[in-house]
């Protein structure tokens, strides 16, 4: 629809408040980070290695990927408020587990049941497709995954500070207690905007050929996938550099860990503020360029011996602005190669992306070792940067192509 949706807050029968789809977004990504200054103590508690409680995040991102190619479809068959619901309440029960976890089997079996709480991110921006056209809803991602740089930004500080005084449960405690309230919140303003058609789920899943085999469809979800690769790839590696290569506190290292998220903040306000302007395409090349340039510079510095915590963590603010333009507006793109299908779009394209950060991750994780120093994740992270420059690259000249037809 083209024209600006009818949105009543608290009222079930209007789409939901874009307030809602901002703190869906911010819980969804407060998940996957806030316990990350832990992992060095919770490696301890556990007695176990640091590559298997690493695979908190690895195998979380794994399943995270593998339930968006369901959630789409089903989301589009029996729409996004139960789903949502649904999600949020699994998520609420694996929570306790992980909280309970005798060991770190239990752990990483109730984790990986936590990560249902994807349907918060990826529906969030299917209801956006639902509710407004592709450039308005590059722009209207934008601010709804500010939720997604603001929760970050205070989500490890706050995550280490937590385990200092409590311990490393209180983390998964804040998050039982935000979902309980979030559950709440979308009872009363989640209303439903998937323009359901009555399709059964294998005619959903048929429907996938016609988004694979776009081209536009895999340009904008690799560049999105593997610009925000370097992201998934510091956020396996970067907890193990903190403690390891520089030896800090969690406190400290939740604080400097954040940095990213400022620049991701300041990404998405761009991709709100400019995106109906200059375009998706535009605005993915020149987050792309900003991804690969900062972390260009960092390894440039670690490798002329003027590497420091201050330089690799501050330098990750460039990677978070780039990601911060990247997302949005490739998430908008490939949503709108067939409106009719934004869930399963955004489930698809939700599933590449994570995907190759449940695989950065997990290769990060291997190779690090207290003697590699943090050259071999820079190196990850500027490859796959440089990857999606040249994905939305040759978009851009496609499309260049097809328009002198």
């Amino acid at each position: 629809m083209s024209s600006a949706p009818d949105v009543r807050y608290l009222d079930q029968t209007t789409p939901p408040h874009i307030s809602t789809l901002i703190l869906l977004a911010g819980l969804s990504a407060l998940a996957m980070n806030i316990f990350l200054p832990s992992l060095p103590g919770m490696v301890a508690y556990f007695d176990t290695e640091y590559r298997l409680i690493q695979l908190s995040v690895a195998l979380y991102l794994g399943v995270n990927a593998a339930l968006q190619v369901l959630m789409g479809p089903i989301s589009d068959r029996w729409g996004r408020r139960p789903v949502i619901l649904w999600g949020l309440g699994l998520f609420l029960v694996a929570t306790l587990g992980c909280i309970v976890a005798p060991n770190v089997y239990v752990f990483l079996t109730f984790r990986m049941i936590q990560s249902s709480v994807v349907v918060a991110m990826v529906l969030s921006r299917a209801i956006v497709r639902d509710m407004v056209p592709q450039d308005r809803a590059a722009s209207m991602i934008g601010y709804v995954t500010m939720g997604m740089a603001v929760v970050p930004m205070i989500g490890p500080a706050f995550g280490g500070v937590l385990d200092e005084i409590f311990g490393w449960q209180a983390n998964f405690w804040a998050l039982f207690i935000l979902g309980a309230m979030l559950f709440a919140l979308c009872w009363r303003d989640l209303g439903e905007t998937a323009p359901l058609t009555g399709r059964t789920l294998m005619q959903q899943f048929r429907d996938y050929p016609a988004l694979l085999t776009s081209r536009r469809f895999w340009g904008y979800s690799l560049a999105a996938g593997l610009s925000s690769g370097s992201f998934f790839a510091y956020l396996g590696g970067a907890p193990f550099v903190g403690d390891q290569v520089f030896g800090l506190s969690p406190s400290l290292l939740g604080v400097l860990f954040g940095a990213p998220a400022i620049g991701y903040f300041l990404g998405n306000f761009a991709s709100g503020r400019f995106s109906t302007r200059f375009g998706v395409n535009r605005m993915v090349l020149w987050g792309a360029l900003f991804n690969a340039g900062g972390i260009g510079i960092n390894v440039a510095l670690f490798h002329l011996g003027l590497g420091s915590p201050l330089v690799f963590f501050g330098l990750m603010t460039f990677m978070g602005l780039g990601n911060g333009m990247v997302i949005p507006n490739a998430t908008a793109g490939a949503l709108s190669i067939r409106p009719d299908l934004a869930g399963t779009a955004s489930g698809l394209s939700g599933a590449m992306m994570i995907g190759f950060g449940a695989a950065l991750s997990a290769l990060a994780g291997t190779m690090l070792t207290p003697g590699s120093g943090a050259l071999v994740l820079l190196w990850i992270m500027f490859a796959t940067a440089v990857a999606a420059v040249i994905t939305i690259l040759l978009v851009i000249r496609r499309e260049r192509r097809l328009a002198l037809v």
